[in-house]
């Protein structure tokens, strides 16, 4: 059981920080978006909206800092599969989910993003306690 919750938080850990990048990823793609030129006439028919829309989303898909940490989630995502076969499902949920809201907000702070640290970190904290009691 030790070795499966030591795989559950490296999935946490990895969910938590690609949820980070990604985020950063997509606030990239944002400014790419408002830099490039926009069309004279928004699309009117349907069949223009939804090439437009498979566009935008294969376009996105091309964007290295949105589509790697993409990537990575889905990898940890297959694992996190992996695990669920051995461990128990009242056991791998709470770890992996507390341990990911953990990291996306540590990851969040070292990208640099705008948080309350304090705050960020004693709710962290609280985070590391709950896993451990879980654990034990």
């Amino acid at each position: 059981m030790i070795g499966d919750v030591e795989k559950m938080l490296a999935v946490g850990l990895i969910w938590g920080a690609t949820n980070a990048a990604m985020r950063r990823g997509a606030l990239l793609w944002d400014q790419y978006l408002k830099s490039t030129p926009a069309a004279s006439h928004p699309p009117r028919k349907l069949e223009q909206k939804i090439l437009k829309s498979l566009s935008d989303w294969l376009t996105l898909l091309l964007f290295w800092q949105y589509s790697i940490p993409f990537l990575i989630n889905l990898s940890a995502s297959a694992t996190f599969f992996a695990i669920l076969i051995q461990a128990p499902i009242s056991l791998a949920v709470p770890v992996t989910n507390a341990t990911t809201f953990a990291a996306t907000a540590v990851f969040g702070i070292l990208l640099g993003e705008q948080t309350r640290i304090g705050l960020a970190l004693l709710g962290t904290g609280f985070i590391v306690l709950g896993v451990w009691l879980c654990i034990t």
